[in-house]
């Protein structure tokens, strides 16, 4: 009986460690895409460091946001759009604070030329 009850509480803890490291994996992901895109914007538009870090957390939040808005509206996706939209579109506002107007006009640029594949036209 005794080992009965260490083998469910080693299956507990080996359940819980599992959730765990679930819920960090999307965190260090969402981290990850962050930084690949604060870098990439920061070769575009020349963001200085006090710039970086702070488009890297707003790039954090937004996509977060994004991320929690696919969990909650997926059965919807017509609600899901538009909130993300209205996702997007606050991140463009807040990202346009931070940066100054040749910066805005450069990133408008590198949006311009931005395909869905993220490569630019040839």
């Amino acid at each position: 009986m005794k080992k009965a009850y260490v083998f469910a509480f080693m299956l507990l803890g080996l359940q819980v460690a599992a959730l765990a490291a679930d819920s960090d994996g999307g965190t260090a992901a969402i981290q990850a895409r962050a930084t690949a895109m604060t870098r990439s914007m920061s070769k575009k538009v020349q963001l200085d460091e006090g710039q970086y870090l702070k488009v890297k957390l707003l790039n954090i939040r937004m996509l977060t946001e994004a991320e929690d808005l696919k969990t909650r509206f997926a059965a919807d996706p017509s609600i899901m759009d538009q909130h993300l939209a209205e996702t997007q579109m606050r991140y463009e506002m807040d990202l346009a604070s931070l940066l100054r107007p040749k910066q805005v006009a450069m990133y408008h640029q590198s949006l311009e030329t931005m395909t869905a594949l993220g490569s630019t036209p040839r």
